[in-house]
């Protein structure tokens, strides 16, 4: 009995210091939370604006009530999205107390179209005559091409500056999965339906190459030609420069007028005391972009609303988050939008490779319906292909980056039949009865039968057909046209445009204005995103299982991460995809 007691008495012991410690722990949390919430930036006069671009930029600010907090190995970690830094430099370009940016864009991490963006309102930001310094030790591509629009660029006198031309690399596992005695089962529409490449061969098909050399000329095009009008060098000169590979070390950036002229950091901020009027002695009046957004007032006010519907992600059924596009979550955040008298127009932002093709009819039908009762216009981002441009395709009006990947319409299916797998790898083998020809259809213990090929070809020759239908329908052109220019073919948003696929290069602020005019409310409104983001504590607790396994995950493999993430894509993939390809890295 006292043996009994004794362990009662140390279990009661153990659940009460965890029951305090949890306490504890909530209680920092909020507080931390509370303190952060109420305190206030002062953005003091003759101020310098810190944009800082060396993280995953994504579309949204992730809502992390832990930001400000460290607590062990939890540090303090403040990224801003897409959506309040473009807000952030607008409004810092009127404000009298910013006097310029100090640009920090060493190792962007973010596609094209955001990229662009982003150097487009930073253009924006110089028309006011305030000045833009970027600094760095290193430049990559991205980087410079962000930079290349600053009043002065500066380099480290031992760094380097990046800029050879731009190149795509896929990944292939054909020769993985035939040492594993996994045969991939492919029924695919479209020539150029490249997704299922990586499975089936081991480089690249003549019609991938040759969309892909279309792609990265047109994208290389346009960089040249902003580098050149912004650096005021020929661009005959630039592509020169690339070709030879003429950029090897520091003085020969500056030597070929890439750069300003090299400096170490201590110089470039004894400058920036100069332009603002501060004692060398003193420290520079500087403020955090992160920081400045929460003092960024909205723009628009009004009676009247715009909703941003964030679609951002692969597409699959379900509710989605902040990474993924589910269809019953964005569906339901355009109907909300539909259904609210106060807003007036709609502009779907779509930054999504496709996924899963019933999961992109669902979203379509709540556009259509959405555009039947007000102005619907689409906002494309980094991508807005297969899928993507599915549930885009329905609009009154798609605006698109230059740079812009998008179109991909086509579909395909996968099964893998790992038969051989199990049987001589594991030593496994399978065996049943069933009621029906079919009732074990789908089974990837075994090849599909001639009669199973046969029936999932008629499915995704099916919604082929009806995805090209929904094309035709919604851009208001012959379906055969759409077959021609379809095929799973990639296209840039500027080939998009001649192609009748994108009505405007623009950025998610023009469609904003277009949508606003459509609705005639353009001196009266103000912008609503959808769907809202989970505030507090509901942000840190929804999937924060999943969060942790990747971060582990992606800590462990490092650059090999992406090669585990395509994987781990084709493992979960279900039903018939409207994807584009999987390995899609420009460099």
């Amino acid at each position: 009995m006292k043996q009994f007691f004794k362990f009662v008495f140390a279990s009661m012991l153990g659940v009460f210091l965890s029951i305090i410690v949890f306490i504890i722990f909530i209680s920092i949390i909020t507080a931390s939370i509370i303190s952060s919430s109420s305190s206030s930036v002062e953005v003091k006069d003759n101020s310098i604006l810190y944009l800082n671009l060396n993280y995953p930029i994504t579309e949204r600010s992730p809502s992390n009530p832990l930001e400000d907090l460290e607590i062990g190995p939890i540090k303090k970690e403040k990224i801003l999205g897409l959506d309040d830094i473009l807000k952030s430099v607008r409004y810092a370009k009127d404000d009298n107390a910013i006097k310029g940016i100090y640009l920090d864009a060493s190792n962007v991490q973010a596609g094209m179209a955001t990229i662009e963006e982003i150097r487009d309102a930073l253009a924006d930001f110089k028309k006011s005559g305030k000045f833009i310094t970027a600094y760095s030790e290193v430049y990559t591509q991205k980087s410079f091409y962000v930079a290349s629009v600053a009043s002065k660029v500066y380099l480290n006198p031992v760094g380097y500056l990046e800029f050879k031309g731009i190149a795509s690399n896929s990944v292939f596992f054909k020769g993985a999965l035939e040492k594993l005695e996994i045969e991939p089962q492919v029924i695919k529409v479209g020539t150029f339906k490249s997704a299922v490449e990586p499975f089936l061969l081991d480089k690249m098909s003549d019609a991938n190459k040759l969309q892909m050399t279309s792609i990265l000329n047109s994208l290389y095009s346009g960089i040249i030609a902003k580098i050149s009008e912004s650096r005021n060098i020929p661009q005959d000169s630039l592509y020169k420069m690339a070709n030879d590979l003429r950029i090897r070390s520091a003085e020969d950036a500056l030597k070929y007028k890439m750069v300003d002229a090299l400096k170490y950091k201590d110089e470039v901020l004894d400058e920036l005391k100069e332009k603002t009027g501060i004692d060398k002695k003193k420290n520079l009046n500087t403020v955090s972009v992160a920081d400045y957004a929460t003092t960024v007032k909205p723009a628009e006010t009004g009676k009247n609303r715009i909703a941003i519907i964030y679609a951002n992600g692969e597409i699959n059924g379900g509710e989605g988050d902040e990474e993924t596009i589910g269809s019953e979550g964005i569906s339901r955040a355009i109907r909300k939008a539909r259904l609210d008298d106060k807003v007036k127009a709609i502009v779907l932002r779509v930054n999504s490779p496709g996924g899963s093709s019933l999961a992109s009819d669902v979203i379509w039908r709540e556009t259509v319906l959405a555009k039947k009762e007000k102005p619907v216009i689409v906002s494309m981002g980094d991508y807005a292909a297969s899928g993507g441009y599915y549930i885009s395709c329905a609009a009154d009006s798609i605006f698109a980056e230059p740079n812009t990947i998008t179109g991909s319409i086509g579909v395909f299916a996968i099964l893998p039949n790992m038969k051989t797998f199990f049987n001589n790898k594991l030593g496994i083998t399978f065996d049943g009865v069933k009621t029906g020809e079919y009732a074990d259809f789908g089974q990837i213990n075994r090849p599909l039968t001639n009669g199973e090929r046969f029936i999932l070809q008629n499915e995704v020759n099916k919604i082929y057909d009806d995805f090209t239908k929904r094309v035709a329908e919604g851009r208001k052109i012959q379906q055969t046209y759409v077959d021609s220019i379809g095929q799973g073919r990639v296209w840039t948003g500027k080939q998009a445009i001649e192609l009748g696929l994108v009505d405007r290069i623009g950025h998610i602020e023009d469609a904003v204005k277009s949508a606003a005019k459509k609705a005639k409310v353009e001196n009266d409104y103000m912008v609503v995103a959808y769907p809202e983001k989970k505030d507090g504590l509901f942000s840190l607790l929804s999937k924060s299982g999943d969060k942790i396994k990747t971060y582990f995950v992606e800590k462990e493999l490092g650059d090999n991460y992406k090669y585990y993430k395509q994987l781990n894509k084709v493992a979960n993939l279900r039903g018939i995809q409207a994807l584009m390809p999987y390995s899609f890295e420009i460099e």
